[in-house]
């Protein structure tokens, strides 16, 4: 099994996830993050004051699944995640040695 984790644009999840259930992937967790990189800042007037903002929101979708499938869902974040601009993100690639479904107690594959 392999975890795939992606940090992308928050414009873009629609997209993304469109794609991804088109290829047939199921389970996937969204969450909210904020990060800097390469991107510069921008400011921000709030309540009438202007403040110089380092970080960009952005989400970060994770999935796990079977080996043969990673190929499919990298090339589908890619594809509808990339802007072309500087700030599209980056993709994560790890080994799962094991998973365990905490209401059954299903292990491997058979918990996902």
């Amino acid at each position: 099994m392999t975890k795939v984790q992606a940090t992308i644009r928050v414009d873009r999840l629609d997209a993304v996830v469109e794609r991804l259930l088109t290829i047939g992937v199921q389970g996937l967790t969204v969450s909210d993050a904020h990060g800097f990189g390469r991107s510069n800042c921008h400011d921000v007037v709030f309540r009438g004051t202007l403040y110089e903002i380092d970080s960009r929101p952005k989400l970060v979708l994770e999935w796990v699944g079977a080996d043969e499938d990673v190929d499919g869902v990298i090339r589908a974040i890619v594809r509808d995640a990339g802007t072309g601009q500087t700030g599209d993100g980056k993709i994560f690639v790890s080994p799962i040695d094991e998973v365990i479904s905490i209401r059954t107690g299903e292990r491997g594959e058979a918990a996902l």
